[in-house]
């Protein structure tokens, strides 16, 4: 399934990618970009773009800036990886980004806007990866991972953010 073994990412990256249900990567980031708009424009009333249901929890707005920021440096490792640049590269703390975000103070349009352009950049680039880069293994956050694993976090990453809104911000 998905062209993957389970020696092609660490354990932990599994919560994502068993999300996936598509086994390709294009069209999971296709699909997966087109639903989450469409989640978060049909199923968000505004009032509750900056809820939290608790105090030291994200905002809806903060999630979509962290599934933002993370698609980036994702697409960083692949690009790296694709490049067959094999200097490991360190993990980030995804807790420190988000309060510098000032994602509260956007508006949700201008966030979802850039969702899209970010996803379809990063469409564009697993579009130019060869089989053999696709193929190819870096070090990233301690741990071996396959570019093509990388595609496949990505959409899974924003399904579980979109799973988590709809079971704890929207009850």
């Amino acid at each position: 399934m998905k062209n993957l073994l389970e020696t092609d990412y660490a354990d932990y990256y599994s919560l994502y990618i068993d999300q996936v249900e598509n086994d390709d990567c294009i069209e999971a980031l296709e699909e997966n970009m087109a639903d989450f708009v469409n989640f978060i424009e049909n199923n968000i009333p505004p009032e509750k773009y900056e809820y939290r249901y608790q105090p030291e929890k994200w905002s809806i707005k903060e999630i979509v800036q962290h599934i933002i920021d993370a698609e980036r440096i994702f697409s960083y490792r692949a690009l790296r990886f694709a490049r067959f640049d094999r200097t490991p590269i360190p993990g980030f703390e995804e807790n420190d980004y988000v309060p510098v975000s000032e994602s509260d103070k956007r508006e949700m349009s201008d966030l979802l806007q850039e969702f899209l352009l970010v996803r379809r950049a990063t469409i564009k680039l697993f579009e130019s990866f060869s089989d053999d880069m696709l193929s190819s293994k870096g070090i990233a956050s301690g741990h071996e991972i396959k570019v093509l694993a990388i595609g496949f976090i990505i959409s899974g990453h924003a399904i579980h953010h979109q799973k988590v809104i709809r079971e704890r911000y929207l009850k």
